[in-house]
């Protein structure tokens, strides 16, 4: 039987699922079949560690019943397994039903009947294994011979991953969405040491792409780039200037304070409440739109559509049509992601931003691929009338309170600028401010948008998100760093 075929009959199975479930009152209902395959390969201290293989495929259906959700989900793919789960679900509703006070309703949306996949130039199945393995010990081998520090202890990892991701989502509304997304990446772990002194780089790369991620972006390259870099700042690095100074942080240190500081408080389901007890709350509010965080500079943007790009995806899981939306506007704020709950709450239309990582847990309010909108200087400009500051390439750690309001992010690869040019290496700058005080400072933009990519945590259970974070090169006035 061919794979199309097996998604026919699960088609079949899923407007089963929506007669059964209309039958039993609902007044919305969708079915999702979710399938993951992925393998990881790993390289732990230039051991090879156990290829560790994972399949997992599963049906989650919800069901609307007067103002109440219910969700159930099975990993039986079978009539009787999926029609018990719809009879769970219809309860679950029917009872949550009496309790709430407020009613659920959804934004009301079109309907699609879509097929669609991202492309692997050279498939992950078709790359031989001892490749995969080979380009570890090669990378594994660079470090051990290309570096005075002790590269690797107490920890050195490096890890390959594919994820092959298909998913059919019915609904009641006449929806039908397939799609076949592949995701190839790899993730790294460096420690250095020297003289009782230590500093680590965790690294990672990603795409809805194939094997052909490996060569694009220069993974060997990277990671001996990252490697030289932890020794000179590690052996070099002077302290941070304790006075203020202009900071130029790179696309990387870019990509963090836009997720962290924009991308996740524009969540709506963390301004309405809903993810305070698991993810944390927003310093936005339900009638922030408008409201200034940053200066004229200040433009980001969400856009799951990237080709390519690890958040990829063209229609979210309650089957909304995605596309670029914009969070923030001349420092103001613009828009919120929106999942249909949401965007009922606050009468607007869903902007596609609802995900489910697993067949096992709910869709909810994520970002894809959040960054800095480009300006219009050249790296050169953005430090050619910085008398005294500091250049921050690469970030080590960062921290950032539950409302995303106070937050602290370490470089890591830095150095001084002085009179406009990049000078000695400085160790561990830290810039710790507020969200409206460091966007607030922000005064340029390059125009060199790059992405990196990135895990997102988020819900209970906890669900890992594969995105894209990123931006330009930017010019933050007037910094009081610290030093780690």
């Amino acid at each position: 039987m061919t794979n199309s075929v097996v998604w026919y009959l699960d088609e079949e199975l899923a407007l089963t699922v929506i007669d059964q479930a209309l039958m039993l009152g609902a007044d919305y209902v969708e079915a999702r079949f979710h399938e993951k395959k992925a393998e990881t390969i790993a390289l732990k201290n230039g051991e090879l560690e156990p290829i560790i293989r994972h399949m997992e495929k599963g049906v989650a259906t919800r069901i609307l019943v007067d103002g109440a959700m219910g969700l159930a989900t099975t990993n039986l793919v079978t009539e009787a397994s999926v029609l018990e789960a719809v009879e769970k679900a219809a309860k679950l509703a029917k009872a949550a039903s009496r309790l709430m006070d407020e009613k659920i309703e959804f934004s009301p949306v079109e309907t699609y009947d879509v097929e669609y996949t991202a492309v692997e130039k050279r498939p992950w199945v078709n790359t031989d294994l001892d490749e995969k393995i080979g380009l570890l010990r090669d990378i594994d081998k660079g470090l051990e011979d290309g570096s005075e520090l002790k590269i690797g202890f107490p920890s050195r990892l490096l890890e390959l991953s594919h994820v092959w991701e298909k998913k059919l989502l019915v609904n009641s509304t006449g929806t039908s969405i397939l799609s076949a997304i592949p995701r190839t990446g790899a993730h790294y772990l460096l420690t250095g040491a020297t003289d009782g002194k230590t500093i680590q780089r965790m690294g990672q790369i990603g795409g809805a792409v194939g094997w052909e991620i490996m060569e694009d972006k220069d993974l060997e390259g990277v990671i001996a780039s990252d490697a030289k870099a932890m020794e000179r700042m590690l052996l070099k690095g002077t302290s941070p200037p304790t006075e203020e100074v202009d900071v130029v942080v790179a696309p990387e240190v870019s990509g963090i304070i836009v997720h962290e500081a924009i991308g996740h408080p524009s969540e709506a389901d963390r301004i309405l409440g809903r993810e305070a007890a698991q993810a944390g709350e927003s310093y936005m509010e339900p009638d922030s739109l408008g409201r200034r965080i940053g200066s004229e500079a200040t433009f980001v943007s969400d856009d799951p559509t990237i080709p390519g790009s690890s958040g990829y995806y063209l229609y979210d899981d309650e089957g909304v049509k995605a596309g670029k939306r914009v969070l923030v506007e001349e420092g103001g704020i613009k828009s919120f992601l929106h999942n249909r709950e949401t965007a009922a709450k606050l009468n607007v239309e869903s902007n596609g931003s609802a995900r489910a990582m697993s067949y096992s847990v709910e869709p909810i309010v994520r970002m894809a691929n959040t960054y800095f909108e480009a300006g219009d200087h050249a790296f050169s400009e953005l430090l050619e009338d910085v008398h005294l500051g500091v250049y921050i390439k690469s970030f080590m750690e960062w921290n950032i309170d539950d409302k995303r309001v106070n937050q602290r992010y370490t470089g890591l690869e830095s150095y001084m600028i002085r009179d406009g040019e990049l000078a000695e290496p400085v160790r561990n700058p830290m810039i710790e401010t507020t969200t409206e005080e460091l966007l607030g400072k922000l005064d340029a933009r390059g125009n060199d948008l790059r992405f990196w990519a990135a895990t997102c945590g988020k819900g209970d259970p906890m669900q890992g998100a594969p995105v894209w974070a990123g931006g330009p090169h930017l010019r933050f006035r007037g910094i009081r760093l610290g030093s780690r």
